[in-house]
């Protein structure tokens, strides 16, 4: 009894100091793996593509993403596809051949790159969308945005405030209307499109419920409103259309909703050809997104009207540190898990705020925060 009870004890002990060991050996073997996933991220490559160089506000954003992940270290592989879908497809895929650790895409078509997220999936190759939500596939990880209802719901109250119905406060207006407008939207296979199109209708419906304003060519539908590829082409066309079949016998448009620097300037082409901005007929109110360059100058001319000021510089630090983290094998933050469904799942986003430029505050929110220069905009 006397050996069996002392066997018994040597044997506890010898458990006791092996599940101890077990333990110490399992808190070195984490520790080890969080250094590993850091050490492993070190110049690892990054596949950044974007849709254009036409626009110029992708330029930029393509530049301050490659810029802000080589200085922590990262290779980066830029692409543009130049709004041509095969392009950027072949663009993703040879980045997954390549070896890239993590992708940051901009898409042109949202729906047209399934398979190659498919492919991402399968070597473990994560996925931030970038500014354009990815839809239709479970392989989308994160996402990096502005808050885009808020968009149109600032464009068209900046449309509401050229017009007089309301004051840049907030506060209402002293103007009673009716006036005429007409509405664009952005391309149907841009996802952030239908965000800015419900929350700038949203905003104006009240008003053309009560007639206050008057859409004289009765279209205001998604669909045919809507720009493909956000072509200031056809934004143009579309305008000059507007005006023919619309606003004969001494009618005038005053105010257009547009989504998009890009649209705008073809809008304002549009109208000037038909007599607008002369002493007698000055330009309708038109809306905008982007700060482009040649809007904001348009709008310092008494042309275009307002702009949505979205800080790219903001979003591409928010998507470096997301990737970054991603990449050391942390989770990154977020602020909105509920509103971006893509079709598949709910993408965890981080969304940032845009502001409304009018002419009034181009200095404050443009010139003081460096994104331009005094000079850049004589």
């Amino acid at each position: 009894m006397r050996f069996t009870k002392m066997a018994t004890m040597a044997m506890g002990l010898f458990m006791a100091l092996s599940v101890t060991a077990a333990c110490g050996s399992s808190t070195k073997t984490v520790d080890k793996k969080g250094a590993a996933g850091a050490d492993s991220a070190k110049g690892a490559l990054v596949g950044v593509t974007m849709p254009t160089k036409s626009s110029e506000r992708w330029i930029h954003d393509g530049q301050n993403v490659k810029a802000s992940l080589e200085k922590l270290g990262y290779k980066v592989d830029l692409q543009y596809a130049e709004n041509d879908i095969p392009t950027q497809v072949n663009q993703i895929e040879n980045q997954i051949t390549r070896g890239a650790k993590l992708l940051i895409v901009a898409s042109i078509d949202g729906t047209s790159l399934t398979t190659q997220l498919q492919e991402a999936a399968d070597k473990h190759i994560p996925v931030i969308a970038y500014d354009r939500l990815l839809t239709k596939s479970p392989n989308v990880d994160y996402y990096a945005t502005f808050d885009n209802y808020k968009v149109g719901v600032l464009q068209a109250t900046s449309l509401l405030v050229g017009l007089g119905l309301k004051k840049e406060d907030g506060s209402d207006g002293t103007a009673k209307g009716p006036f005429n407008i007409e509405v664009f939207a952005g391309s149907p296979d841009d996802n952030n499109a239908t965000f800015f199109y419900n929350g700038a209708m949203a905003t104006l419906k009240p008003y053309i419920d009560k007639g206050t304003l008057v859409v004289k060519s009765k279209e205001t539908d998604f669909k045919t409103v809507a720009i493909l590829r956000w072509d200031p082409a056809t934004a143009q066309k579309r305008m000059e259309d507007l005006i023919t079949k619309a606003y004969g016998g001494g009618t005038k448009v005053q105010g257009v909703l547009s989504p998009y620097d890009g649209l705008s300037i073809g809008i304002l082409s549009a109208l000037k050809s038909a007599g607008y901005g002369t002493s007698g007929q000055p330009y309708p109110v038109v809306t905008g997104q982007d700060a482009e360059l040649a809007s904001v100058k348009s709008i310092m001319k008494g042309e275009q009207y307002s702009t949505i000021y979205k800080d790219t510089r903001q979003l591409a630090a928010v998507t470096v540190k997301m990737a970054d983290t991603v990449l050391k094998g942390g989770k990154p933050e977020v602020n909105n898990t509920k509103d971006y469904n893509n079709g598949d799942k709910v993408v965890p986003s981080m969304l940032l705020q845009p502001v409304t430029v009018y002419k009034t505050n181009v200095q404050k929110t443009l010139i003081d925060t460096g994104y331009y220069t005094a000079q850049q905009l004589q």
